[in-house]
């Protein structure tokens, strides 16, 4: 059930409208979604070739008297035309470099944040039902604290108007001093937890403020809907509720996010296998760059590269992603344990308050 559906208090549900704009700890949720998406697609980079543009100008002089000068002065670039001193050096091209996946290194690091990505998405959803359980919870004791202090005045002035009877009783001496006393401290104790709710109410339409975002300001309320029964809770299946709860989901996917880690971990040990090539134009001078096949260049080459000595870098790196990885499992058994807790406790509660209202 969506929560428009299930809170029918118009007030209340302006407050949750305005907490899911303006409550920072959401806002805050949702910047985490937008840095692990951006994660997912910096890894997806990552997996799939880069490719650059690149242009460049030079000029180089080499000494005469020596292998590249000896060469130079004789050699023509036509018959009669040497080559020019200072040499320039023009170059325009497209250069590529992939790395094959072959360990899936790469592509578990990209599974990875995507995992964390969803699970920062779940965590948004949990703050969501939260903010909204709390607002929801802080509203109705706003209301019931109206209610006590309403019957607290009523008590106020019922006392008071006893009292005087009493003061009366005592002029025409038909009761002592000590039953005046005795009435004017229950007035004063009541008076006193007149002010004790006061600053309750103060405090729990600061604490929904808080959670709206804003400075303190007084909070519109309905006192007309305390008591009314807006829906009918089903409990369901216990098994379902866990598995509906985001925490778990968020827990279940960063899991999983920190397996992909240790696999990506280990597959750093092996063997990686690079690809580059360019394909471009390279002359001396700019009236010749784009003459082909003359100034046309092409490469192509592949490298396999293993970590031989020194791999204390990488064995940390492994290493470090195990012990994330148990932490991530007991973080999931706590996560499983609070939610079976809470879900036994509301459950608990649900029974207890349909008991209690079979006595109305």
């Amino acid at each position: 059930m969506a929560w428009k559906g299930f809170f029918a208090d118009a007030d209340l549900a302006a407050l949750i409208d305005t907490a899911l704009v303006r409550n920072q700890e959401l806002n805050i949720a949702l910047q985490e979604i937008a840095i692990t998406r951006n994660e997912v697609r910096a890894r997806k980079g990552e997996y799939l070739p880069s490719v650059a543009l690149r242009a460049g100008a030079g000029v180089e002089k080499v000494g005469r008297y020596t292998s590249q000068g000896a060469n130079d002065a004789n050699t023509e670039i036509k018959e009669g035309k040497e080559m020019p001193e200072p040499l320039g050096d023009f170059l325009i091209g497209a250069f590529a470099s992939w790395e094959v996946d072959i360990w899936h290194k790469l592509r578990n690091a990209k599974d990875a944040a995507a995992a964390r990505y969803l699970a920062t998405v779940e965590g948004r959803n949990f703050v969501i039902t939260n903010l909204i359980a709390e607002i929801a919870a802080s509203y109705y004791e706003l209301l019931a604290l109206d209610k006590q202090l309403e019957i607290v005045e009523q008590n106020i002035a019922i006392q008071s108007n006893a009292l005087n009877v009493v003061k009366l009783q005592k002029e025409a001496t038909r009761v002592t001093e000590l039953a005046v006393r005795k009435f004017e401290a229950e007035v004063l104790r009541t008076q006193s937890l007149r002010f004790d709710i006061l600053q309750r109410i103060t405090e729990t339409e600061n604490k929904i403020n808080f959670l709206l975002g804003r400075y303190p300001q007084p909070i519109h309320r309905n006192d007309q809907t305390f008591g009314t029964a807006t829906a009918k809770i089903a409990s369901g299946i216990p098994a379902d509720l866990l598995a509906n709860r985001p925490d778990i989901r968020q827990a279940e996917l960063n899991l999983a996010a920190a397996k992909l880690d240790v696999k990506s971990a280990r597959a750093q040990f092996y063997p990686s296998l690079g690809i580059t090539a360019g394909v471009g134009y390279r002359a001396f001078n700019p009236s010749y760059l784009v003459k082909t096949p003359e100034s046309l260049l092409y490469s192509i080459a592949g490298d396999l590269v293993a970590p031989l000595v020194n791999r204390n870098a990488i064995k940390a790196a492994y290493l470090n992603a195990n012990a994330k990885q148990i932490q991530s499992v007991y973080e999931y058994e706590r996560t499983i344990l609070n939610a079976y807790v809470e879900v036994v406790n509301q459950l608990s509660k649900i029974g207890n308050l349909d008991k209690r209202s079979a006595f109305r």
